[in-house]
C-alpha cells in the first residue's frame, strides 16, 4: 500500500512538473515570437521597402547587363551581382535605427531597459541580419533560375560576411554621429575609399570591373584583388596563378578578418551607447 501511494504521488508531481514546463515553455516562445515580430516591425518599417526595391532593381539591371553583354556566368558573377544589392539591404535599419527610435520617443523608454544595448539593440541587429539573409537566399534563388545554377544557402552565407563587415561598421558610425543622414554620408564616403583603394591597388570584382559583370579576367598579381584585406574579395573567383590550398587559405583568413572587424565594430558601437546622455 506504502509503495503504492508513492508511486501515485510520483506520477502526480510528475505531472504536475510537466505541466509547468509546458506551461512555461508556451510563454517564452509566445514572449519570443511578440519579440521578433516587433523587431521585424521596426525593420521593415519606414523607408526599407524602397531600399528592398532598389537592391532587387539592381540586381535585375546586373543581370541584364551580363545578359546583354553575352558575359561569362558563373558563381563569381552572381556573387558580385549580388555584392552591392547586399549591401543596400543592410544600409536603412543599421544607419537610421537610432534615429528613428528617437523621432518616435521611444529612445528614453529603451534607456530604461537593463541591459538596453543587448536586450534591444544586440537582438535588432541580429535580426536585421537572419532578415537579410532570407531575402539574400530569395535573390540568390532568382539568379539561379535565370542565370547559372548555384548554391543558394552557400551564396547567402558568404554575402553575409561583408554585410556583418559594414553593417556593424555603420552601425558604430550611427552612435557617434547620432544621425542618420551623417552616418549615411560617413558611409557612403568610406565605401567609396575602399573601393578605389581595393581598385587602385590592382582591379576589383564589381559589376562591370574586372571579374564582376561583364568585366574581363582579374589578375592575380593585382595588388589587394586576392589579398585577406580585400572587404570585397570574391571567394567564388579562382585565381589562374595561385595554387588552390592558398586560395582556401586566403577565403578563411578574409572571413575571419570580417568577422572579427564586425565583431569590434559592433562592441564599439555598443559601448557608446552606454553613454546615454549623448542621446537625450
Amino acid at each position: 500500500m506504502f509503495i503504492e501511494k508513492h508511486l501515485a504521488e510520483t506520477r502526480c508531481f510528475s505531472a504536475d512538473y510537466e505541466q509547468k514546463i509546458r506551461i512555461t515553455m508556451k510563454k517564452y516562445l509566445t514572449l519570443g515570437y511578440r519579440l521578433v515580430t516587433y523587431n521585424l516591425k521596426i525593420i521593415f518599417a519606414g523607408k526599407f521597402f524602397w531600399f528592398l526595391l532598389a537592391s532587387f532593381a539592381f540586381f535585375a539591371f546586373f543581370m541584364f547587363q551580363l545578359a546583354w553583354n553575352r558575359g561569362e556566368i558563373n558563381e563569381s558573377a552572381i556573387y558580385s551581382m549580388l555584392l552591392f544589392p547586399c549591401l543596400l539591404l543592410i544600409f536603412y535599419p543599421v544607419v537610421f535605427g537610432i534615429q528613428n527610435d528617437e523621432d518616435n520617443r521611444i529612445l528614453e523608454i529603451i534607456f530604461g531597459i537593463p541591459n538596453y544595448r543587448f536586450k534591444v539593440w544586440g537582438f535588432r541587429m541580429l535580426m536585421v541580419y537572419v532578415a537579410n539573409f532570407f531575402i539574400l537566399i530569395i535573390f540568390a534563388y532568382i539568379g539561379r533560375i535565370l542565370l547559372y545554377p548555384i548554391n543558394i544557402i552557400e551564396m547567402a552565407a558568404q554575402l553575409i560576411f561583408p554585410m556583418l563587415f559594414f553593417g556593424n561598421l555603420a552601425f558604430m558610425f550611427s552612435t557617434i554621429t547620432r544621425s542618420g543622414n551623417g552616418t549615411a554620408v560617413v558611409m557612403i564616403i568610406t565605401g567609396l575609399l575602399f573601393f578605389i583603394f581595393m581598385n587602385a591597388s590592382g582591379g576589383g570584382g564589381g559589376p562591370g570591373g574586372p571579374g564582376g559583370p561583364g568585366g574581363g579576367n582579374m589578375n592575380p598579381s593585382g595588388g589587394m584583388t586576392f589579398s585577406f584585406w580585400n572587404v570585397f574579395l570574391n571567394p567564388f573567383t579562382i585565381p589562374s596563378n595561385l595554387h588552390p590550398m592558398i586560395w582556401q587559405d586566403t577565403i578563411i583568413k578574409n572571413r575571419i578578418f570580417l568577422i572579427l572587424g564586425g565583431v569590434i565594430f559592433l562592441l564599439i558601437g555598443l559601448l557608446n551607447l552606454q553613454k546615454r546622455e549623448k542621446f537625450v
